[in-house]
């Protein structure tokens, strides 16, 4: 288990954060999420040991790990971007932690055999020169480098942000099933909430220095515990005081001097019976096969809805509909 215990990180006069707390149990998959410069790259750093708390604690399994050296800590690291030596092989990159180590070389070939294997590096790119090989495979080769020498934490810092969309995702699956299939502690750092989202045993979110919430992603997402987890998590309508005023005449018991907040996918054209309805005018959609994202005005203000195309016809620009939502579903703050 890692704990942080009132850690806190100075640059000068400038405080990064300050009393950050955190507990990540043994095999999780913990994401680190924010916007740019809220901390999270700053708090894996000082796990790792590149940078050093002015205050605080950073314990693995109740033994303190600020005084422990960077090579001594039991932890792999992979950078967003990569840190791969581009003249070496890929099986020199693999082998190089390891002869560092001093290991036989029979033990050393075995280990970055079975390793490649799992990360499906193929034979071929063992051979091959790092500076040769796509980003996807570069990236595997980082994430290899970094198992291989079986490290009880791993360390990711925004390890797909350099690969375009597609093979994004594609890594993400198989990122997942890797370290559930190892069981390695992971810490991984990201500003893409779908990433994280995808991802993760628990997500902190970040901002500014603090942690606003730690949770689920299923917490994160449907119970956000601050206006800003539910801002940045995903797409949200924010509801104006006229939208709100029409639920509450419809049956809501919405607070009018609060901000109210609901997911666009808990908007339905479908009744229920604890639903309310409000009507409105379709000004425009969004249609990308899977989904259509509807933008419609009510009240006045723009609602906007997102609906998986189940073979109905789809809403036309100036159409009148109604939609029905569960008081429930709005978070307000």
């Amino acid at each position: 288990m890692i704990e942080f215990k009132n850690v806190e990180i100075k640059y000068g006069d400038f405080t990064a954060f300050e009393n950050l707390n955190l507990t990540v149990g043994d095999g999780e998959f913990f994401t680190f999420l924010g916007p740019s410069g809220c901390g999270k790259t700053t708090a894996l750093r000082a796990l790792v040991g590149f940078l050093t708390p002015t205050a605080g604690e950073i314990t693995l399994d109740g033994k303190d790990l600020i005084r422990v050296p960077v090579e001594k800590r039991g932890i792999g690291m992979v950078f967003q971007s990569y840190a791969l030596f581009p003249t070496m092989t890929v099986y020199e990159n693999l082998a190089f932690g390891l002869k560092v180590k001093k290991m036989p070389a029979s033990e050393i070939d075995k280990r970055v055999r079975e390793v490649a294997k799992t990360i499906a590096i193929k034979d071929e790119q063992l051979v091959r020169n790092v500076s040769e090989l796509s980003g996807g495979q570069q990236q595997r080769v980082a994430l290899a480098r970094a198992i291989v020498l079986e490290p009880k934490i791993l360390c990711l810092d925004e390890p797909l942000s350099n690969l375009d969309a597609k093979l994004r995702v594609s890594l993400r699956s198989e990122l997942k099933r890797l370290q559930k299939n190892l069981g390695i502690t992971t810490l991984y750092v990201t500003h893409d909430q779908e990433e994280a989202l995808m991802l993760s045993d628990k997500i902190a979110v970040f901002n500014n220095g603090t942690v606003e919430q730690v949770g689920t992603p299923q917490e994160i997402y449907d119970h956000s515990g601050t206006e800003f987890v539910c801002d940045f998590i995903g797409d949200i309508n924010k509801l104006g005081v006229k939208v709100v005023a029409e639920l509450n005449r419809e049956g809501a018991s919405l607070d009018v001097n609060r901000h109210a907040y609901i997911r666009l996918e808990r908007i339905h054209f479908d009744p229920a019976p604890e639903y309310l309805k409000l009507s409105g005018e379709v000004i425009n959609y969004d249609y990308n096969g899977i989904t259509t994202k509807y933008h419609v005005n009510t009240c006045g203000e723009i609602i906007r809805i997102i609906k998986v195309n189940d073979g109905r016809p789809i809403y036309q620009n100036g159409e009148k509909i109604d939609m029905y939502l569960n008081p429930a579903d709005i978070m307000q703050y």
